[in-house]
């Protein structure tokens, strides 16, 4: 079956509180934190490190974000931001003046800054796509892909509503232009799924403390294989592993790399805290499968947004909407102190270009729902 049941228990979350902000961040599994709780424990008795089970949870943590975007452990690189994994991509992509880097308007400023300064450094130039009336992101994408395109920089979904973006034509349409298609997954991945053979990107990141419940600190960046032999942006004894294995003795500085996009990994990887909680949630994130979350948002997603319209608040069109990341407004400005109101009624959501950005996940309750539907009814009046 599908949809998954009630998944609360794993958590520590209070009765009386809807935790509908899962686009801001994630609450820690019960799991995690043990994860963490021991990981402290062996930083305090330092003496029972173990330096093989730390590399046996960056493994483990590689092959399981892997396993949710259809790569292989070998592609995938340990890092702490997306910002650190878009300014690797940035670092390995060419640019050449007169080129042109999409992005989206309103786009997260991680996945828009880096893309400026490389533009202004190579005489480029960014195209925005403005935000489409019909919320066809997809479509509006496509018109502005171009033989100037180097490097289109683009998310699955607006961070800001939920309304998708379909990078499978657009991937395809980059490989025609022979541009590079760099995508922020931060909000998609472990929420929805995802297929790198489909997409084909050149690079993929996405900061794990959303959707995958990881801490904050750890990102994953997935990189092709033809892009697996490029310039990482730090060097140190990690990732060069001759070196690191003659530290016990005559110190070698060996320039090879490991395999794969281990190259790119950031320096001081193996954090003892941060990498078993990182593991325990992703762990978790992968035995209940993107596609079987997807499916479990769909009706509670179905039902804010049928009743939110009956109040009178807008919704994008279903066709483009996403059931982790919902979007309602009114034509009126949000009253002031709206978010703050909302959490004193016990419901925890975000406010985003000036709408409720809703975002929910698999321990929503039918009480939770109410709670959030209860509130709306005056939220905004």
């Amino acid at each position: 079956m599908p949809i998954l049941p009630n998944q609360r228990h794993l958590f520590d979350i209070p009765d009386n509180l809807a935790w509908f902000n899962c686009a801001s961040r994630t609450p820690f599994l019960k799991a995690a934190v043990d994860a963490g709780i021991r990981g402290m424990d062996m930083r305090r008795h330092v003496w029972s490190w173990s330096s093989d089970a730390l590399t046996e949870d960056t493994e483990a943590i590689r092959g399981l974000f892997a396993s949710l975007i259809g790569a292989t452990a070998d592609d995938i690189a340990i890092h702490p931001a997306a910002s650190y994994g878009l300014a690797t991509a940035a670092a390995n992509l060419a640019l050449s003046s007169g080129q042109t880097i999409v992005v989206l308007q309103d786009q997260f400023p991680s996945n828009v800054f880096i893309w400026m300064e490389k533009a202004e450094a190579a005489g480029a130039s960014i195209v925005t796509v403005p935000r489409p009336a019909d919320c066809n992101w997809t479509a509006a994408v496509l018109e502005h892909l171009n033989a100037d395109t180097a490097i289109a920089a683009l998310p699955p979904c607006h961070w800001s509503d939920g309304t998708r973006v379909d990078l499978a034509p657009i991937g395809e349409r980059c490989r025609e232009l022979g541009a590079a298609l760099v995508i922020d997954a931060t909000q998609w991945a472990g929420a929805a799924p995802f297929d790198v053979a489909q997409v084909q990107p050149d690079f993929l990141v996405a900061a794990a403390y959303k959707w995958m419940f990881c801490p904050h600190g750890t990102s994953l960046m997935y990189a092709a294989p033809h892009r697996q032999s490029g310039r990482p942006l730090e060097h140190h004894d990690y990732n060069h592993p001759g070196t690191a294995a003659s530290i016990e003795g005559a110190l070698k500085y060996d320039p090879d790399f490991p395999p794969g996009a281990r190259r790119y990994d950031v320096g001081q990887t193996f954090d003892p805290i941060r990498l078993p909680m990182a593991r325990a949630a992703l762990e978790q994130v992968a035995a209940w499968g993107p596609k079987n979350v997807w499916e479990t948002l769909i009706p509670i997603a179905r039902d804010i947004t049928a009743a939110a319209q009956d109040m009178g608040y807008s919704v994008p069109p279903s066709a483009q909407a996403s059931p982790h990341i919902l979007a309602i407004a009114k034509d009126s400005p949000p009253p002031a102190g709206m978010v703050k109101s909302l959490e004193q009624a016990g419901v925890h959501v975000s406010l985003r270009s000036g709408r409720l950005r809703i975002a929910p996940h698999v321990f929503i309750s039918e009480e939770d729902v109410s709670r959030l539907l209860t509130a709306l009814k005056t939220a905004w009046s």
